[in-house]
């Protein structure tokens, strides 16, 4: 019997020991469960934060006019004029065109459905998924106004999210030409800056008037501004609008 009661006190140990040890396991597993779903918690917050936090700052301007948002339009300098040449002078999607301007109104472009022009669609664009140049001087033909901004815009939040509650205006599932609007990145790769202290640049390819169909008086319009605004980018649309382009009835 003394054998037996040992034997049985042994077993009793290990089954108490295996039993904790079973209780350790399931209680790691849980922790590592935890652990995981918290660490996904974490990776979607983080991917899911920047969205709601840039809806939240774009809120903001819903419920301004467009002149109502940025700068006042004092900010902007004078326009300026320059004889323009390049309509419709179309050159393959391999040629680099080198523009002068800094950024370029006019000129040689690309002519491919579906890449130049680019989408109507579009207003807005970072320097991650911008269109080349040759892309977007085919855009200022067909009678876009562009708003360019430099990189110490890029990298101001608050300019940065002016100039995309500015494009979100011209958001519209209608091909309404009135439209016709990007706000495009000018990078130290695309040329040279821009005048000092100025880091917005208001674009059109005029025609030289509505209506005009001499090419002689066709020119490129450029409004430097030291910051983004609605104000001085309206009045620069309604002096130059679309239908004072080059080829204002096409997309």
């Amino acid at each position: 019997m003394a054998k037996k009661s040992v034997k049985s006190d042994r077993q009793a140990v290990i089954d108490e020991i295996r039993k904790k040890q079973k209780g350790a396991d399931r209680r790691r597993g849980f922790a590592i469960v935890g652990v995981c779903a918290l660490v996904a918690l974490i990776i979607l917050g983080l991917a899911v934060y920047p969205i709601i936090k840039r809806n939240r700052d774009l809120s903001e301007f819903n419920s301004l006019k467009l002149e109502e948002i940025g700068a006042a339009a004092s900010v902007c300098q004078d326009v300026i004029t320059k004889p323009s040449e390049g309509n419709a002078d179309h050159v393959d999607e391999t040629q680099q065109v080198e523009y002068t301007d800094a950024p370029p109104t006019f000129g040689a472009h690309w002519n491919v459905a579906g890449l130049a022009p680019a989408t109507f669609e579009r207003k807005f664009y970072t320097a991650n998924d911008r269109p080349e140049l040759e892309s977007l001087i085919h855009n200022l033909e067909h009678g876009y106004t562009i708003l360019w901004y430099d990189e110490t815009a890029k990298d101001d939040t608050d300019m940065l999210n002016t100039i995309e509650g500015i494009a979100d205006k011209f958001s519209s599932d209608d091909e309404n030409f009135r439209l016709k609007f990007i706000a495009a990145p000018w990078t130290s790769e695309d040329g040279e800056d821009f005048p000092d202290g100025q880091h917005i640049a208001l674009t059109h390819w005029s025609a030289g008037g509505n209506g005009e169909t001499d090419t002689s008086k066709q020119v490129g319009v450029w409004q430097y501004c030291s910051e983004p605004s609605g104000a001085a980018l309206k009045s620069f649309m309604d002096e130059y609008p679309y239908t004072d382009s080059p080829e204002p009835d096409a997309m």
